[in-house]
């Protein structure tokens, strides 16, 4: 069933055009000729209904042009990707990815800039790039025993938390709130994480700890009340469990207010939550620190942690706090992201200056034929909406990344990401997939069909591709019969065959895919990720973002599909219900074919049985194939 996405987009269609096929030189394999084969359709405008049923039938896109591999023919048979972001669990490599971040943004990560490597040339550089960043060994330590420093105050702090609690149990058990003679469990409190940190109702605090404790008083105190003696107490007092303090609400509520009444604790403040007892800070210290604000509409949202280590060494002072923005915003042109785009392509990619123009950024990053979907309060769209968006990353106020994403009523579909290469050090294409990852947990709870995270296409001849996998647990979509079969079933028959029908061997999920260690295959992809990162954080690789190469030049163009395709499926292909529209007008093949003499229909029948076969049925006859 379809998750259609919003009643007030019912009117709006999908309208395409010209569809062939494309031959182009392929960008991955960089073999001579045009050996890269695939089908393609240009797009007026799209549904993100129907987008989504593209993507899952192996189709993507690029700028306005609709593309899918012809997997028999092509020289680098494409699978698409995806990961379902509530099975996410990020490796350890992953997880560093985000410490160095942290480590940046709290000014304990040491980078030499450029003109200091250029000073010095015994300064490894890395893979030809003419930007590399050096991290020393004395100051790698330094760093990692400065944040070892505040762990071990974060943990002191939190064991002062949670003696603060057992002291006010052990005055209600004095009181007699508490039954006297009961083991009464010692608290807990937790730091809450960074990706886990909200504001509080008022807007003004952020939550920093948190303690359960109350849970599990509460549940000792009904086991204590089990006995028939205090059950009989109860009923006799005329009141429930909850009414005498036995839920964890009730326990919670009592501690927290008792626990406001002692002496001013480090400037937080204490209040019970669904039965936690929640320790928030005011945001303005808790910003203070390095800082991550996330921003996607007017309302903003951010972490930090305070950093109080001090590097002893005159010869690296104190690093800079600095704060990282995340903001989302819909795809359109911005003089900045196209000149950080034109410096990555000529600096990572290698590209002259010439190719790297102002219209070709345009097709291929910010035209979009998806409609805007508006957000909606039924569950169905999130706060940002559906459509086409650029994700900006921006560093004390600079711009240093983009991702380039689709958010539609299934997923979000990753399309491109760019970055400064002066940040390189920061393995910003990793950082941001899990960001988008991250993205698409938290908005589940505004749409419930929102679920997976797309990474565009798998290319398991391509080692530069095979990085997507150690998403875990990924899945690839079979090219035949659009099932989607778990990576580690799929590895073992790509390193066969280049082209292999998935579904074939699917049956292999029931013996395979509920166990609950990570696949061998998917461990040795991280292996290899451990083997570049950790040179004292450089940077891993120049292609580990989510990338499409597309071409852009004049020579991809769109061929007809050859009439030897054809008889068969021509025969048995049914045209009555495919939409076509033709002069402002949008009607039914049936009610159109008597239009046409006999050579024009045969022509025309032709094209809508190869679009009826390259989109299937269904698709057929809910877009509209434009005949101008």
């Amino acid at each position: 069933m379809r998750n259609e996405a919003s009643s007030s987009n019912s009117r709006e269609e999908s309208v395409v055009v010209d569809c062939g096929r494309r031959r182009s030189s392929c960008g991955y394999c960089k073999s001579s000729g045009r050996t890269s084969v695939s089908h393609g359709l240009w797009a007026h405008s799209i549904t993100v209904n129907d987008y989504q049923d593209l993507l899952d039938c192996g189709w993507r896109r690029s700028g306005c042009f609709l593309y899918k591999p012809e997997m028999e023919r092509t020289c680098c048979p494409s699978y698409t990707i995806r990961l379902k972001a509530s099975d996410f669990g990020p490796s350890k490599e992953q997880l560093r990815v985000y410490g160095r971040m942290q480590r940046f943004l709290d000014g304990t990560l040491e980078v030499r800039k450029p003109s200091e490597l250029a000073e010095n040339p015994n300064t490894s550089t890395h893979r030809g790039s003419s930007v590399c960043h050096a991290v020393s060994s004395s100051a790698a330590n330094e760093s990692f025993a400065c944040v070892k420093k505040e762990e071990n105050k974060a943990e002191e702090f939190m064991h002062h938390l949670s003696d603060l609690i057992d002291k006010v149990v052990h005055t209600y058990v004095g009181s007699g709130e508490f039954p006297f003679g009961i083991q009464l469990p010692k608290a807990a409190v937790k730091k809450v994480s960074h990706a886990k940190r909200k504001l509080s109702v008022e807007g003004t605090e952020y939550l920093l700890y948190s303690s359960n404790i109350a849970f599990q008083i509460a549940a000792t105190l009904r086991r204590t009340c089990s006995a028939e003696k205090d059950m009989q107490r109860l009923r006799l007092s005329g009141h429930s469990a909850e009414e005498n303090g036995l839920c964890p609400k009730s326990v919670a509520e009592k501690l927290a207010c008792s626990l406001n009444q002692l002496a001013n604790i480090s400037s937080l403040s204490i209040r019970a939550c669904n039965g936690h007892v929640n320790f928030y800070s005011a945001a303005k210290n808790v910003s203070s620190g390095g800082d991550v604000q996330i921003v996607a509409q007017p309302e903003e949202s951010g972490s930090g942690s305070k950093s109080s280590c001090k590097k002893k060494s005159s010869e690296h002072p104190p690093g800079k706090k600095r704060k990282l923005e995340i903001r989302l915003k819909k795809s359109s042109f911005d003089p900045e992201e196209y000149a950080l785009y034109r410096r990555y392509q000529i600096k990572v990619h290698n590209d002259t200056p010439d190719r790297v123009t102002e219209s070709s950024y345009r097709r291929f990053l910010v035209d979009t034929p998806l409609l805007f979907v508006s957000p909606s309060a039924d569950g169905m769209v999130p706060p940002c909406g559906f459509g086409s968006f650029h994700q900006q990353y921006i560093i004390d106020g600079k711009l240093v990344a983009v991702g380039v994403i689709d958010i539609l009523p299934g997923c979000l579909s990753s399309k491109y990401l760019f970055w400064d290469p002066d940040y390189a050090f920061l393995s910003l294409g990793k950082y941001s997939a899990l960001q988008e990852i991250g993205w698409v947990k938290e908005n589940q709870a505004y749409s419930a069909g929102l679920q997976y995270y797309y990474m565009g296409y798998y290319i398991h001849s391509c080692s530069k591709m095979r990085y997507k996998a150690a998403y875990y647990p990924s899945e690839l979509l079979c090219p035949l019969r659009y099932r989607w079969v778990p990576f580690h079933i799929a590895r073992p028959l790509l390193d066969k065959k280049k082209y292999v029908i998935l579904s074939d061997f699917a049956s292999l999920q029931d013996g395979e895919s509920t166990q609950s260690c990570i696949p061998e295959s998917v461990m040795e992809l991280q292996r290899d990720d451990i083997g570049l990162e950790d040179s004292n954080d450089v940077p891993i690789d120049d292609d580990e973002e989510m990338i499409d190469i597309e071409s852009e030049s004049s020579d991809d163009e769109l061929d007809p599909e050859p009439s030897g395709l054809g008889s068969t499926a021509i025969e048995d292909g049914n045209l009555t219900n495919v939409l076509v529209g033709l002069r402002g007008s949008r009607l039914r093949y049936k009610d159109l074919q008597q239009a046409f003499g006999p050579t024009e229909r045969n022509y025309l029948e032709m094209q809508l049985h190869n679009y009826q076969r390259v989109v299937g049925l269904e698709l057929s006859e809910r877009m509209v194939y434009s005949l101008g």
